[in-house]
């Protein structure tokens, strides 16, 4: 049987019921209980607090952008010189792979599993205490989009299926109002680098620091499936993926360094500037 996301309101309670399970797998108990921590870190914490606010102010930046856009007189578009260096990657993808259950698959792991991951990740590591974890995932996202959104704006890639005669968005399948639900909060030249790629990323990345086996497995399967989705869904193009690999695991390791209080790698590299220097006088 066919699960259709007839509105918002169907995503949003399939992304509830998702997080909820992906918690009871995780912690192995009560999911409310890792509710129930979360609310009071956020009343008895100021730094989580903080760190949390900055997190949810950071994933509505993209309202922002689209703003920007809306005002910018002329925008270039670079989807023709992707093309040229990809030519049909995409539309291949689709053509060997597609069936209706992979595409029930791909949209709900693009959709809704995305999503849970990222809630459930800070309800995880706040339940059991690993807080740099907790604070890696406030630092990445941060990172993530603070380095996308100037992309966004001055480097605008078209989603493949709205440029390529040969592939079609397949999410349309099955969450028909897709455009008018969801699309508010990315734009359709919000491609490059892929978000999707570089949050799964960064989410696999901070979960292999985990004490949790479940997370790790689960993190780092739904990383590769999401990238594959991208592709069959016919939404980024090879390169978006590439760069979202990139940034994705510079945003990881960015901030375990910093949620573990070692120095950053530039940091170090101006630090030894400095001492060759001394040495040399």
């Amino acid at each position: 049987m066919t699960f259709f996301y007839q509105s918002m309101n169907h995503v949003v309670l399939a992304i509830v019921i998702t997080t909820f399970f992906l918690l009871l797998f995780s912690i192995r108990t009560n999911p409310f209980f890792a509710a129930g921590a979360f609310v009071q870190e956020m009343f008895t914490s100021r730094k989580y607090l903080l760190h949390f606010t900055a997190m949810i102010a950071i994933l509505f930046s993209n309202k922002m952008e689209l703003w920007l856009e809306q005002h910018m007189h002329s925008r270039a578009d670079f989807t023709d010189q992707i093309y040229a260096l990809e030519g049909n990657f995409v539309a291949s993808i689709q053509t060997w792979f597609r069936n209706d259950a992979l595409t029930q698959a791909s949209t709900f792991f693009y959709v809704v599993v995305f999503t849970s991951v990222m809630i459930a990740s800070t309800l995880f590591y706040t339940y059991t205490k690993q807080y740099k974890l907790f604070y890696a995932v406030c630092y990445a996202l941060i990172f993530n989009y603070l380095i996308a959104i100037p992309f966004y704006l001055f480097f605008p890639v078209r989603e493949v299926w709205s440029f390529h005669p040969n592939v079609s968005m397949l999410i349309h399948d099955l969450f028909p109002t897709f455009e008018q639900d969801y699309r508010p909060l990315s734009g359709i030249d919000n491609c490059f680098p892929s978000l999707h790629t570089s949050i799964s990323v960064t989410m696999a990345v901070i979960a292999m620091r985990s004490n949790n086996r479940f997370w790790r497995v689960f993190t780092a399967c739904s990383a590769v499936f999401i990238i594959f989705s991208i592709f069959y869904l016919g939404i980024h193009w090879l390169t978006d993926m590439c760069a979202g690999m990139l940034l994705g695991l510079f945003a990881a390791r960015t901030a375990l360094r910093i949620a573990e209080g070692k120095p950053l790698l530039v940091t170090n590299l101006l630090s030894g500037l400095l001492r060759s220097r001394q040495i040399g006088k």
